[in-house]
């Protein structure tokens, strides 16, 4: 490091980036252990692990790219497909969860997707 300023912002910049990134995977580790049922669960483990890990490769991108002067596509590649992949395999999941039968919790207020869901048996029963 050459001690400029503009390094100290980077170096800063790459700190807060990993910093980010590691809180939000620790919250939502907590999230994963805390939260009562499997929708919730669900939505602490995609929407944390999306924010984590995209904020450690960011910092790790950063790096490289200060300290190296290394443009890492495969680290731009692994940040655009958890970005595209972990909140739509969530969903899935989730949706899977529900038309299997896993129960809402008790406390939960209301259910849209139900309406959806007979909403779409009434389109296909019509069609058929």
């Amino acid at each position: 490091m050459s001690g400029t300023w503009i390094n100290l912002i980077f170096d800063i910049t790459i700190c807060l980036s990993l910093l980010i990134g590691a809180f939000f995977l620790i919250s939502g580790s907590i999230g994963i252990l805390r939260f009562p049922d499997v929708y919730t669960r669900l939505h602490a483990a995609t929407k944390s692990s999306t924010l984590g890990v995209s904020g450690i490769m960011i910092g790790a991108f950063l790096f490289h790219y200060v300290e190296h002067d290394i443009v890492s596509g495969k680290l731009l590649l692994g940040i655009f497909f958890v970005l595209l992949t972990a909140p739509v395999s969530g969903h899935m999941i989730s949706r899977a969860a529900y038309r299997a039968g896993v129960p809402l919790w008790e406390k939960s207020v209301k259910d849209e997707y139900a309406e959806v869901l007979k909403e779409e048996q009434k389109r296909q029963a019509s069609d058929s």
